[in-house]
């Protein structure tokens, strides 16, 4: 047996599992490790672990009926195979284990998650190429192959090597930062500055004689770089939003080009890695013919094999040694990666609840399916560009490779939709000529006018999705941003108060790592829902989308709503409140104290100082009375100083700041 058999097995036996301190001991003696020194690791005292220990000892005796200790331990155990009774404890366990774990696949997949296939060599290319002074990947694929959760394990093996990393995303970025390339660029400096935990000095090193490039250049070369003799792996997630800015992005990327030649002559910048990743989709929407950038190691993410789709159906508890099941999903999906999770999402995640895997696929060509929303992006896409679709058309409804137009056939391929054998296309997958042949076929490609309005009312459904955050249903930073320039303007004509609450989970970071993130999660909901009761009309009434409607058990008002809620960042939430400083006091306190209520244990080994036994959060309150030679960022810059004051004096209070 091996000791990940073993540890399945206990948790499959024992009624309570096994504690994350149980399993670390086990694991570290498996290693041959001393008490003192699983003791340290775990920042734990020696004594408990010793009592720990001793029990485990005496469950495992027990378990296999002969003495069983540290010293034998492996001796023991190493050599025996599991019986065909525990193999099958150890299956039932795994699928009830992911049936009642198994989260929505949207985002990227956590670095604790077993669920994450990886494909080879595309990790071990990453990882090389980081290793190298001065390196460069491009990482570029349609939405939902993975990129996302593959930047999360570049980083991670950067921080492994002993990397400082920095890992940006362009949806974070204002609309106003893209005013010009100089506002652009400085933002970009201040924000891996902050990263990187050091003070902005930009006013140090640009000079406006010698252009925001060189100033950029500089800055990094003479601040950034030098500040330290480790390399740094920087990452630009979501690089596709500023190619909306074309002037921008070509500069930009112009420039980034030069620090990676400049890495093999000059000494400093062997000490940056890059790491570019983004959505070819981009391309097509844009109007671009040609890939936005070419120099350094391109990484495109395949789709699975059917090996691979195997083996991510084990870890999803299902047998599928036979074969056919894998058969019938590759030939329906191509391995697809984000709609191959979806299925076994819908198997499994709901304790099977929509069927088996026949009836899916069965449905699957048509409207209500589990692929429906997904798909139904690429319709309206489609519909907006009729010579794309007519090429699409003829591909699905061939039985041999089609030629096309070269720029037709470099657009079907961005968006994934398409794979290319010299100057022949064929259809991705059979759910793609299913599908598209039921929306795009014969008289669908000539719609009537009330076809027309539904597809752009599904439009604005779909940019009212992109305006919520998907864990907690509240706002997104990006529409926070807009809808606080909108109430900002409205409070100026009205002359009223405008307050904002932000409010950071306390040591949230700890309690990931020491619970795991799935449990993370869950306190953010937890905590999003007590927010959500504390402000009684959570949402604004402006001429933005408004994500409150969506949001499951919201009474819905006629009035003006006085809030607007935000995931404003990892472990924080923004409320912006139409009232002044005593009523958000008294919003902040409702939500403190109401967040104490939860009594959500938590035990960081290590931490002293913790403000309670139970998870707490901190807000920061600003208040201003908008005038128009007063910009919308001061308020948020005075409610994070208060949220700072509220931490550094320790924690679970609320600090306000006029």
């Amino acid at each position: 047996m091996t000791i990940d058999e073993i540890l399945l097995l206990l948790k499959a036996t024992q009624p309570n599992g096994l504690t994350p301190l149980q399993e670390n001991i086990l694991r570290s003696s498996w290693d041959g490790k001393t008490y003192t020194s699983i003791a340290t690791d775990a920042h734990y005292g020696e004594e408990r672990v010793r009592k720990v220990a001793s029990s485990l000892w005496h469950l495992l005796s027990e378990f296999w009926q002969e003495p069983i200790n540290k010293v034998n331990f492996r001796t023991i155990l190493e050599h025996r195979k599991l019986t065909k009774t525990q193999q099958q404890l150890i299956k039932e366990f795994n699928r009830t284990k992911t049936a009642i774990s198994l989260e929505f696949p949207s985002g990227p997949v956590s670095l604790e998650s077993r669920l994450y296939i990886a494909r080879p060599p595309i990790e071990e290319q990453a990882y090389a190429e980081i290793a190298e002074p001065g390196s460069l990947i491009c990482i570029k694929a349609p939405k939902r192959m993975g990129k996302s959760s593959l930047i999360l394990r570049i980083l991670a093996e950067a921080e492994n090597l002993g990397y400082r990393t920095v890992a940006l995303d362009f949806q974070q970025a204002d609309k106003v930062v893209f005013a010009s390339l100089d506002k652009f660029l400085r933002w970009f400096c201040a924000n891996v500055s902050r990263e990187l935990q050091l003070l902005p000095k930009l006013n140090d090193y640009w000079d406006e004689d010698m252009g925001s490039k060189v100033s950029c250049t500089t800055y990094f070369q003479n601040y950034l770089l030098s500040s330290a003799s480790n390399p740094l792996v920087l990452v630009l997630n979501e690089v596709d939003w500023i190619f909306e800015y074309p002037e921008i992005a070509g500069e930009f990327l112009s420039l980034l080009r030069s620090w990676h030649e400049q890495a093999r002559r000059v000494e400093i910048w062997r000490k940056i890695r890059l790491v570019l990743s983004y959505s070819t989709e981009i391309l097509v929407s844009l109007g671009l013919t040609q890939s936005a950038f070419n120099a350094g190691l391109p990484l495109v993410l395949p789709s699975f094999t059917k090996a691979q789709v195997r083996d991510l159906a084990q870890r999803h508890g299902l047998d599928w040694s036979g074969g056919d099941e894998v058969e019938s999903l590759m030939k329906m999906l191509g391995g697809h990666p984000y709609l191959t999770r979806l299925t076994f999402y819908h198997l499994i995640g709901k304790g099977g609840l929509e069927g088996n895997l026949s009836n899916l696929l069965r449905k699957a060509p048509y409207g209500g399916s589990i692929y429906d929303e997904y798909l139904r992006q690429y319709v309206i896409a489609l519909r907006e560009e009729s010579e794309l679709a007519a090429a699409f058309y003829e591909v699905i409804n061939s039985t041999i490779p089609v030629k096309l137009e070269p720029i037709l056939a470099y657009k079907l391929q961005n968006m994934g939709l398409i794979s290319l054998s010299g100057d022949r296309a064929t259809v991705l997958n059979e759910l793609y000529r299913s599908y598209f042949r039921e929306h795009l076929g014969g008289k669908k490609l000539t719609e009537s006018d009330s076809r027309v309005e539904e597809l752009e009312r599904e439009n604005e459904q779909l940019r009212v999705l992109s305006t919520l955050d998907e864990l907690t249903q509240f706002g997104n930073r990006r529409y926070f941003n807009n809808y606080l320039q909108i109430e900002w303007q409205r409070c100026q004509r009205e002359q009223g108060a405008l307050s904002l609450i932000l409010c950071d989970i306390d040591y949230l970071k700890y309690y990931n790592k020491s619970y795991g993130s799935n449990a993370g999660d869950d306190c953010l909901r937890q905590i999003a829902n007590v927010i959500r009761k504390c402000v009684k009309r959570p949402f604004g009434n402006s001429g933005l989308p408004n994500p409150g409607n969506n949001i499951p058990g919201k009474s819905q008002n006629s009035e003006q709503n006085s809030a607007f809620l935000a995931r404003y960042g990892g472990e924080e939430f923004a409320i912006l409140v139409v009232a002044d400083a005593t009523a958000a006091v008294l919003i902040a306190e409702n939500i403190r104290d109401r967040v104490k209520d939860l009594a959500i244990p938590c035990e960081y080994p290590g931490i002293g100082g913790l403000p309670a036994s139970v998870l707490t959060v901190s807000l920061g309150v600003a208040s201003i009375v908008p005038r128009p030679d007063i910009e919308a960022e001061n308020l948020i810059i005075t409610a994070e100083k208060a949220l700072h004051q509220a931490k550094r004096k320790g924690r679970d209070r609320v600090i306000i700041l006029g």
